[in-house]
This record gives C-alpha cells, structure tokens and sequence, in this order.
C-alpha cells in the first residue's frame, strides 16, 4: 500500500474513532485531492474494515457502526491530548493535525523561555559535528554576575517539563553539565575536540525511581493513584537518566512530600528512596 493512501486510511479511522463521524469533504480538504480520490478511498476503508462504516443519507455522512473497531490506528488518549494541549498553547494551528471539531479546553499558560534561533542552531550543529563551541551564558552563580564566554561540547538536549537544556561538558569547570538554553545569549567560534558523550556518567547511566500512591491516602484514593499511573501491584518503575533525577524529583514534588500537610498533593512517593536519595546526593557532588 502506497504511503498516501495509508495515511488517508489512518486518517479515516481517526475521524471515526475520535468523533463517529466522516464525509469525503473531511478527505479532500485535509489532503488535498480529488472528490473521486476520496470516494475511493472510502470504498477502499469499507473493503478493508467491513462493517465500519454506516453511510447516513440524511446527514450526507458516514458514521462509525455500533460494532466499529479501529482497524488501521491504534488509539492513543495521550496522542490526542497534546494535540489538543498544542492547540490551545497555540503552538499547532489545528489544520495541521487531524481533528475535526474541538472540545472546549485550555492549558495553563507558562511564560515561554525565549530561546536564540541562532544559538540553537549553533548547538544542534555542534551537537551533531562533535565539537567544542563557544556559548556567552549567564549563570545564576554569584561569583560570575555577568555573562561569560566559556567553551562547551554539547551532546544532547534535554527538556524538564518547563524548560529546555543543552548537556555539555563545560571546559571551566571540567565537568558536565546543565546548561539553559534560554541563557545561552550568544554564541561564537567552534573548534575539534576529544570529549566524546560516553563520558558523561550521568547521562549514560540510569536509576529506576519506584513510585507507589502516598500511603496517607485512602485505600481507595490509592487504588485510583495505582490507575492513574499505570502501576502494576501497587506501584511502577520508571527509569530516568541520572542526570535528569533533580528535576524528576523537583517535577513531581518528591522532594517536598513528607513535609506537605495534604497528601493529595503528592499523590505518589518514593518506594526505594534510599538509593533515590544517595544518588541524587552523588549526581550533585559531581
């Protein structure tokens, strides 16, 4: 099957899943093409997942049968949502993804860390040539109040849930490290270098965080925690890169649960929290 038709099928079934409901005008104007094309590739979906579809003469539509069962898609609420999280931040214009009508929603707004265009260029391209780059970076330390030019190797980006990274070994401090995009003002001369990113322990290196519902919730608060995230007996390993265990920690309020009056609002801890802490502790010596 070509890898047009495919999508139009995917696209198909989307529709069908997600709203009930498609006409051949949904087809056209989401790919541009033919109104014969698109009656084809309707007759090609009822072939190929019989019983799908029921045609309504009234509404001109074709709607998903009582025993409709997605046959190209497999259907994905997380998908779905950032699409709709993406629409509202209003950073997808919603003709580039395949909804059709939209529930009301809203995300919360989060001032935008502003990033150079520039400098992120410079860095992917650094990244992906292996080599040292010169970045002007503002660092919060109190000994350097003013921006500095200090060369780095970056090797990867890495996003926090608010903000983005670049993970770079930092010729200063002769180390790696964490470094603010939206803090990197400028950047200048690159240059060879012998650091490689199978160096970077922390980054190379994982620790599986085991999660479980606070046990200062109800038995049935914690059944529905168990839910909400997708545990298996009562709790879930998720493995993170030690590097990026700090703003883990930080994300999901880890760090604050015992101290916080109202468990609801750290609805999980952590089950294996020595080890937890003691490499934390070490990622931070380092």
């Amino acid at each position: 099957m070509r890898r047009g038709v495919k999508e139009r099928l995917d696209f198909i079934d989307f529709r069908l899943f997600w709203e009930g409901r498609i006409n051949r005008s949904d087809i056209i104007e989401r790919f541009a093409i033919s109104t014969p094309q698109a009656s084809k590739d309707l007759s090609l979906y009822e072939s190929m997942a019989p019983g799908n579809l029921v045609y309504d003469v009234s509404a001109k539509k074709y709607l998903a049968s009582s025993s409709y069962k997605p046959r190209f898609i497999e259907p994905s609420s997380d998908g779905f949502l950032m699409q709709l999280r993406n629409i509202s931040d209003r950073t997808l214009p919603i003709e580039e993804t395949w909804l059709g009508t939209l529930p009301s929603a809203e995300s919360m707004p989060i001032p935008n860390r502003r990033v150079n265009v520039h400098v992120l260029r410079d860095v992917i391209r650094s990244i992906e040539k292996r080599t040292a780059l010169n970045v002007l970076y503002q660092s919060m330390n109190m000994e350097r109040p003013g921006p500095m030019w200090r060369w780095v190797v970056p090797h990867a980006l890495a996003h926090d849930g608010l903000r983005w990274h670049v993970r770079a070994f930092c010729e200063q401090t002769d180390r790696f490290k964490d470094f603010l995009l939206s803090r990197c003002l400028d950047s200048g001369a690159e240059r060879q270098t012998e650091v490689r990113a199978n160096r970077d322990k922390y980054w190379n290196e994982c620790f599986s965080v085991v999660l479980v519902p606070n046990p200062l919730l109800s038995e049935e608060q914690q059944k529905v925690i168990a839910q909400d995230y997708c545990m298996e007996y009562g709790q879930i390993a998720v493995s993170v890169r030690k590097a990026l265990l700090y703003y883990f920690n930080k994300r999901l309020r880890l760090d604050v649960a015992k101290a916080i009056d109202h468990p609801k609002e750290t609805p999980v801890v952590v089950l294996n929290e020595r080890a937890f802490q003691d490499v934390l502790a070490e990622v931070d010596r380092s």
